[in-house]
């Protein structure tokens, strides 16, 4: 068998990623596309939930589903028909169309953020878009626009204080976020997702242990993960900005969730655990391997630490992580320019012992208010 120079031309283009037409005509792609994000999304995040709870179980020393198929692996897909199958009511007061599109608006952009995740070597569903994280952050963040309608539209006052909480948690989260991926910016010369992978020969958790810190934690505060669910404390605001939504809605709220934890491990495995990269195995399954993985430490935080008050919530950020992100990104802004491309692992103790010595300066000056609420 002969291999043409047209052969090898299309093998080239294939591995740069998908053609912008693929299979053939822009609404081919779209429908094409669409179904494999939900698919995929739709499969990990019940695999997510399984996993999750089967976790928290094992931690709190109780059972976890077990009842509905082999070591109950159907519950997630019971649940969710129990969930679609229920009544659809809407409040008297609310506003009957932003109450409908509020789920809408919160679960798009969600998908659109696996549109340029690289799951293998040039492999995103749309190809490897030049300027992927400024994509992936202006989209991640519109998904506050959906909640904060929920709750508005729901003439809740519990409902709107969960959206407000939301939206304050988000605008000041974001920041100490973006400044953890302009330090990995810094180092890679690239906003391209799978040029930032191409370039980990040294995964950057390595390079930027605080900067993995910071972007997780703040990552966490966003998608509202356990320490930092208050819109969803229900010892305070009953259930926050969905109590008002049953039935398929509160199911699309409940994915939303999911598919941001999955989309922020996916980040997290693309920006400082080496992507797709690794021995022996096919790509995809390192790249899957390491979201769950990231994933397993979002459910061991939720075990181990009790939430925060809302005033601790947003004095951790303003007082502690955003000051660390700030060093962080100068540190690292100096070593770049100091050192050339090749010594890049002298990166390694300096940022681990900067690190270490932020955290214990930063935990002497930094109180989160115990007794009292901090204002």
């Amino acid at each position: 068998m002969t291999i043409t120079n047209l052969d090898l031309n299309n093998l080239v283009d294939l591995q740069k990623g998908l053609p912008p037409d693929w299979p053939g005509g822009f609404w081919w792609h779209f429908i094409v596309f669409t179904t494999i994000v939900i698919s995929a999304v739709l499969t990990l995040v019940m695999a997510f939930i399984y996993i999750e709870r089967r976790g928290l179980g094992r931690m709190q020393s109780r059972l976890g589903p077990n009842r509905t198929g082999p070591f109950g692996i159907f519950q997630p897909v019971a649940d969710a028909l129990k969930v679609l199958l229920k009544e659809d009511i809407v409040p008297t007061d609310a506003d009957k169309v932003m109450h409908w599109l509020a789920p809408l608006i919160a679960f798009a952009p969600t998908l659109m953020i696996f549109a340029v995740i690289p799951f293998g070597n040039g492999w995103s569903l749309v190809g490897d878009l030049n300027i992927g994280i400024l994509y992936v952050t202006a989209v991640g963040s519109i998904s506050t626009v959906g909640v904060f309608m929920a709750g508005w539209s729901s003439s809740n006052k519990y409902s709107l204080l969960g959206a407000m909480r939301n939206v304050a948690s988000v605008v000041s989260y974001e920041i100490p976020l973006v400044l953890a991926i302009a330090s990995v910016v810094l180092i890679t010369g690239s906003l391209s997702l799978n040029q930032i992978v191409q370039n980990q020969d040294i995964p950057f958790i390595l390079l930027q242990p605080l900067g993995f810190l910071i972007f997780f934690l703040a990552g966490c505060a966003e998608i509202n993960r356990s320490p930092f669910d208050l819109l969803e404390a229900d010892s305070e605001i009953v259930a926050g900005f969905h109590t008002e939504y049953s039935g398929m809605k509160f199911a699309m709220f409940y994915l939303v969730e999911y598919a941001e934890a999955l989309a922020l491990s996916s980040l997290i495995t693309t920006l400082f655990l080496g992507g797709w990269r690794g021995p022996i195995l096919p790509a995809w399954l390192w790249f899957v391997g390491k979201v769950f993985f990231v994933f397993f430490i979002m459910i061991w935080t939720r075990t181990t630490l009790p939430r925060l008050r809302i005033d601790q919530l947003m004095t951790f950020n303003w007082k502690f992580l955003l000051p660390l992100a700030l060093i962080n990104l100068i540190v690292t802004a100096i070593l770049v320019l100091a050192l050339p491309g090749g010594l890049l692992w002298v990166l390694i103790p300096v940022n681990f012992t900067v690190m270490i010595i932020l955290i214990l300066i930063g935990s002497r000056f930094f109180t989160v208010g115990r007794g009292r609420v901090e204002v």
